[in-house]
């Protein structure tokens, strides 16, 4: 979106403030638009604002440990609640280290303010100390970027940022904003509403009925409908909307991750998750169907993987708020651009006043039904604790109740297979990006949303490390997200693909001493130590590599009011299956 098409014809209904220098405008354009929460670092070009901040009761300021953590930990903020999350950094490396969780908020369509400092307005282009063009740089991964050069422009901008990170298809927004900027003392305009020029920019689109009809005539006619739900069941709540069309039309689900708990995993007309580890009765279902109605997806290749074989026998609907989207990846027959939850609404009058009664695919059911019980997903038990039991342990004592976060590799995946989720946002996940180290961050995020909820992050040990620094802000902040680390003291992923596609050769993916590797049966080989690290922070910590132990241990996270690092020790060997390589299609699936 260009700079000229989202500036205000007019301020109708404006409210005139007092004097106030531009920081504390920024503040007060915080509070207007309902932040109670930022996760902001400090720095010589974003001082003004956290004094600024510092004078104020309406917004709580957590202070993460490193730039990057606090973006993580708004993004798992506005991944619970929905609401656009906010953080803040310094202008250079402050601001450089925030890119990761823009890109992870573009990717995933997660709504994100990122504010940053910058040099003061003269020296902007001239190699200042800690400059970055951050304006220039994250074009390509932000929905808007916005230059401040004007301490008048603030209301408005800020404004404009939060409505455009949370409308239409949501995503990141970044306000740079130099010192002088911030310093300047002025007369605020506060605008109650936001005009574009460019009004189509904003709005958006609803399917007409005509083409809602053609959706239930297609699926009238066919013997083996699948729906394929993404993100945007989630993103527009329309978790309940979905669950009414699936019932009414009696078509089975098959979800995205992104999607994961937009459709009860429990329904009778649930198949889970498809895709590259997905289950393989709804990868077989989609592969073998004559219909599929995608709503709110993008045909990503983790769930196509050969894209001109994906799917090949069946008539494609494709429902999608961003025309951008159709036609991209795959070519559909009939592509409608709206928001999901309106369609659906209207989808479920329609069925109803035209009396709609599906084709009988009864057989389909039965097929289904069948590739279920022969091919669910499943795990061989060992006399060692393998990770997806300490998943489904976790799952079955908090009862599906809790909020769980990942980093991202094979725990990642084992998070989404065995932990059954019902409802929407309660599996929070870098999952566009594939961003290691968000996992414990995001929980930080979404336990100070939901702080009466367990929040646990599912990590790796690889994936843990990376942000490990933020156990000191969950300390000091009385932050009680708990994780459970899944440590096989590899790089799992990658070890699985060496394993299946480069002859095991080690490429630099074993993370302790290559002579002298942790594992289960060699727990004096461990590195590093955990325990010892969460304690150095202040937080309780407790390893277990029995099966004897597991539930135990779990249990005593789960009660304890703190946060608390439960150290797993699982073995390397395990893989992630099923498994459909990359590029490759279902008819290389690999079960075993």
């Amino acid at each position: 979106m260009k700079k000229d098409q989202t500036s205000p014809a007019s301020f109708p209904k404006a409210e005139i403030g007092r004097e106030m220098k531009g920081s504390d405008a920024v503040v007060e354009c915080l509070i207007r638009e309902g932040v109670d929460v930022i996760f902001a670092y400090p720095g010589g070009a974003s001082q003004e604002l956290h004094q600024s901040l510092a004078r104020t009761d309406k917004i709580r300021t957590i202070l993460p440990r490193h730039e990057q953590g606090g973006s993580f930990a708004a993004e798992g903020y506005a991944r619970a609640t929905g609401k656009v999350g906010v953080c803040m950094a310094t202008s250079g490396p402050g601001a450089t280290n925030l890119v990761s969780a823009i890109a992870d908020a573009y990717m995933d369509s997660i709504p994100l303010v990122a504010i940053t400092g910058q040099v003061y307005s003269k020296y902007i282009g001239k190699m200042a100390f800690q400059e970055t063009d951050f304006y220039g740089m994250t074009l390509p991964i932000v929905k808007h970027s916005y230059l401040v050069m004007d301490v008048h422009d603030l209301p408005r901008v800020f404004k404009e940022a939060f409505f455009l990170a949370r409308s239409g298809r949501p995503g990141p927004v970044i306000i740079d904003l130099p010192k002088d900027v911030q310093q300047a003392k002025f007369q605020p305009v506060f605008p109650a509403t936001i005009e574009f020029r460019n009004a189509y920019a904003t709005a958006t689109e609803i399917a007409t009925d005509d083409q809602l009809k053609q959706v239930l005539e297609l699926i009238a006619e066919a013997k083996k409908p699948v729906l394929y739900a993404g993100g945007g069941i989630i993103s527009s709540g329309a978790h309940e909307e979905l669950k009414a069309f699936a019932e009414k039309t009696n078509v089975p689900v098959a979800t995205t991750l992104m999607g994961l708990g937009g459709f009860p995993e429990s329904h009778p007309l649930s198949m889970q998750w498809f895709g590259m580890h997905g289950a393989a009765y709804g990868n077989w279902a989609v592969d073998q169907c004559d219909l599929l109605i995608c709503v709110g997806a993008r045909f990503d290749d983790r769930i196509t993987g050969d894209t001109s074989k994906f799917a090949s026998h069946a008539k494609i609907i494709h429902i999608d708020i961003d025309a951008s989207e159709h036609n991209k990846n795959k070519r559909v027959l009939l592509p409608i651009v709206s928001d999901i939850k309106p369609a659906l609404i209207r989808l479920n009058e329609l069925a109803i006043a035209n009396k709609f009664k599906p084709s009988d695919t009864s057989a389909w059911h039965t097929q289904i039904a069948t590739w279920k019980k022969e091919q669910p997903f499943r795990f061989e038990a060992s006399k060692h604790i393998v990770p997806q039991e300490a998943v489904a342990t976790l799952y079955e004592l908090t009862k599906g109740e809790a909020i769980i976060t990942t980093g991202v590799g094979q725990h990642q995946m084992w998070a989404a297979q065995f932990y059954r989720f019902n409802e929407p946002r309660r599996y929070i996940s870098s999952l566009g990006l594939g961003a290691m180290g968000f996992g414990y961050p995001a929980a930080l995020g979404a336990k100070v949303a939901f702080p009466d909820k367990q929040v646990i992050d599912i990590d790796g040990d690889g994936s843990f490390m990376m942000n490990i620094q933020e156990l000191a802000t969950a300390h000091i902040e009385k932050i009680a997200a708990k994780a459970m680390i899944l440590n096989n003291q590899h790089l799992g992923m990658v070890v699985q693909w060496e394993d299946r596609f480069y002859g095991s050769v080690r490429g630099n993916t074993i993370l302790g001493d290559e002579t002298n590797v942790g594992s289960p049966d060699n727990l004096g080989g461990l590195y590093p130590d955990f325990v010892k690290i969460a304690e150095g922070f202040g937080v309780k910590g407790r390893r277990v590599h029995l099966k004897s132990e597991l539930k135990a241990a779990i249990q005593e996270m789960l009660d304890h009011d703190g946060p608390f690092v439960l150290d797993v020790i699982v073995p390397y060997t395990e893989h992630v299956l099923p498994m459909i390589p990359a590029g490759k299609t279902v008819k290389e699936m690999i079960l075993k």
